[in-house]
């Protein structure tokens, strides 16, 4: 029965594991089951920490009067889309182009041959809203499947020859060049929000790929404008509800334009993403607020998020009990007048209601308000700030927690690597370095294992089925030559060298466009492949930014010439969606620099280095090591002599170096320092 979901490494396929519907995992044996019984196969997809998804669950699969009509009419089979975002992409194309929008859970009907014939997403118990309930719709689907199944077969067929013609539109010839990032410079300017920060209206998510293109912007250009508005986005989120005022990190989005209120689950890859811009932006302006948010960031990943193995867990929960034991959305986050009272004492509670603007009629539901800094407080003692913060941190611990999806992404744990590197190296916590370090040798050790091929997902240190994408290599590449950087250990590069190698082999086709799945990978209705970005770098931008900079360590021309071919889709896009192809378009920026090669011939954490990791030049890859195994480690260090027996620097970039230099405040004039 239900317990085929049992031997899964997934958290959310788990969660499913007791239901009374039949579940199978995605399979060629559940197909075959749908093959031998002649009928349709019923694809749920979601994930662990999806409100609407659990909401689903509860009132129509753990309900047995719907099993039991699911499990005679249907093969059911369930899908982590943080498992197989393959067939998550696939499917959703899909259902956007049928139905012009999409979302969690996704209900798709396909025939046994995985053709596509009926979707949605959430399907309420009784009919509301114009939306025909889940029964309804089981019913019209079997009443069809029975009584038309020419008509079934025919739109399957038109969806799938549908979906076959849209041939993804790519650059063509040439990289993105000044004009196309200053026309998507315009175009983030008109979607700017001045009053709030930010971009578009609600909901609101984090944009931290369009910022990180933002500084490198103005760190090439000297761009105010561009500066300004990262700047003012990440205040305007530090200060608001997205962020755990409390404990640190981010929500996934914000529901009103003025980041108020969090849809509250929190993603490893926003707060590795956000750690990350907001290490960048304090390098950029020395803003206090910036490094105590960068800072913050990364003592939740390593606090809330890591695992017993070391790596990261993919996500913590929006719903958590309430007083009364219900499981609600934000209970764990939000504060009334009282509740504020009962931890703090009158004085206090009075404080931290103004600091924290907690109302009496509240800015969530039921009275209680999401914490924030409104700013109207005045100058305040940061002492007692302190003291607050800690006592209702205190008093927080003691609600039920929200549930934590312990699942590693290989992807995701690699945008966490770079964060807590870099955060680490800028901010002298060798302790953030060492964390970075433990989650990439998981990586190596479990999730490259025996197999020498990426899988994407482990959980309790063992590996899943699933093979890697395009955005598991990519984004792991790019951790991996961000520790390299920072540790000046040598293997880093050489482990970001292999998985590129195979980037170029498995997944790179005509006129450098990628694709998100392997050659070799299982085959679905269609090769997914898409070049935006959205909540993370796409796989193609991802991977475009690792081939670029590992050209830059180490001089080939073969990743170099990949990179260029990955952004002719930026060259397209940047002008037209910017928003959507933020990573793509800093990955433009590192190009159109260079990106900037230094060599340090000197002591691993030395001023030197320190100095060359501060740089602002968009992109720039550092190298640094002394002794004469150094040239061995980073090819970047051959035959780098130090001048006058102390620590030299060397910076190159587009096959002319400048003069090499002892002096830490020149180095720091040829990086934008």
């Amino acid at each position: 029965m239900a317990n085929r979901l049992a031997q899964t490494t997934s958290p959310y396929l788990l969660q499913h594991a007791d239901n009374p519907v039949d579940w199978w995992p995605w399979s060629p044996e559940a197909f075959e089951e749908a093959r031998k019984r002649d009928v349709p196969v019923l694809l749920s997809v979601g994930y662990a920490s999806c409100h609407w998804c659990h909401v689903m669950a509860h009132e129509s699969f753990e309900d047995d009067d719907t099993a039991d009509y699911l499990n005679a009419h249907f093969v059911p089979v369930k899908v982590d889309r943080e498992e197989r975002p393959d067939v998550d992409a696939v499917y959703m194309e899909a259902v956007q182009a049928a139905t012009g929008h999409g979302g969690w859970p996704m209900t798709v009907f396909l025939t046994p041959d995985a053709e596509p014939f009926y979707f949605g997403t959430y399907f309420p118990p009784e009919p509301r809203h114009g939306s025909p309930s889940f029964q309804q719709v089981l019913e019209g689907v079997t009443a069809a499947w029975t009584d038309r199944r020419d008509e079934v077969a025919e739109v399957a067929g038109r969806i799938v020859a549908d979906l076959a013609g849209r041939s993804l539109v790519h650059g063509g010839d040439g990289v993105p060049g000044e004009s196309e990032v200053a026309q998507a410079l315009l175009g983030l300017t008109r979607e700017y929000d001045e009053q709030h920060g930010g971009f578009g209206g609600a909901p609101k998510f984090p944009p931290a790929m369009v910022v990180e293109f933002l500084l490198r912007h103005y760190a090439r250009t000297g761009a105010e404008g561009a500066l300004q508005m990262a700047a003012d986005t990440c205040t305007a989120m530090a200060r608001g509800g997205i962020y755990d005022q409390l404990g640190g990190g981010f929500a996934r989005y914000s529901v009103d334009r003025e980041w108020i209120v969090p849809h509250f689950e929190k993603m490893l890859y926003d707060n590795a993403l956000l750690c990350r811009v907001y290490a960048h932006l304090w390098r950029t302006t020395g803003s206090d607020e910036a490094r105590r948010i960068a800072l913050e960031t990364a003592d939740f990943m390593v606090r809330e998020l890591r695992t017993a193995e070391g790596g990261f867990a993919s996500a913590l929960d929006a719903d958590s009990e309430d007083a009364e034991g219900k499981h609600v959305e934000g209970a764990y986050y939000v504060w009334t007048p009282a509740q504020l009272r009962e931890a703090l004492g009158e004085d206090d509670a009075a404080f931290a209601a103004a600091y924290f603007g907690v109302t009496e009629e509240g800015t969530f539901e039921e009275g209680a308000s999401v914490l924030r800094l409104p700013g109207d407080a005045g100058p305040v003692d940061a002492a007692r700030v302190a003291g607050v913060r800690a006592r209702l941190l205190a008093a927080r611990d003691e609600r039920p927690h929200p549930g934590r999806d312990d699942k590693v992404v290989a992807a995701w744990n690699g945008l966490a690597i770079a964060a807590l590197a870099e955060t680490g190296a800028y901010f002298d916590r060798p302790d953030l370095v060492e964390r970075a370090t433990e989650a990439a040798d998981l990586l190596v050790r479990v999730h490259l294992g025996e197999v020498a091929r990426l899988t994407r997902t482990s959980k309790d240190g063992r590996a899943g089925d699933n093979a890697g994408v395009l955005e598991d290599y990519g984004d792991v590449a790019e951790g991996f030559l961000a520790l390299a950087a920072v540790t000046g250990e040598g293997a880093w590069l050489e482990f970001a060298g292999f998985l590129l190698d195979i980037v170029l082999e498995q997944f790179t086709g005509e006129g450098g466009q990628l694709y998100d799945t392997a050659h070799d990978a299982e085959q679905l209705i269609r090769r997914p492949q898409d070049p935006t970005d959205s909540a993370t770098p796409s796989g193609w931008t991802a991977a475009a930014g690792a081939l670029l900079s590992y050209a830059a360590y180490t001089g080939s021309e073969a990743h170099r010439t990949a990179a260029e071919g990955a952004l002719g889709v930026v060259k397209a896009l940047g002008p037209r969606v910017p928003r959507f192809v933020g990573w793509g378009l800093a990955v433009a920026e590192a190009l159109l620099d260079g990106p900037r090669e230094v060599a340090v011939a000197g002591p691993v954490g030395g001023e030197l280095h320190r100095t060359a990791l501060l740089g602002r030049a968009p992109g720039a890859v550092v190298a640094a090591g002394e002794g004469p195994g150094a040239g061995t480690e980073f090819p970047l260090l051959v035959d780098r002599p130090l001048l006058g027996g102390e620590p030299t620097a060397y910076v190159c970039r587009h096959f002319v170096c400048d003069a090499p230099t002892n002096d830490a405040e020149e180095l720091a004039g040829k990086l934008g320092g």
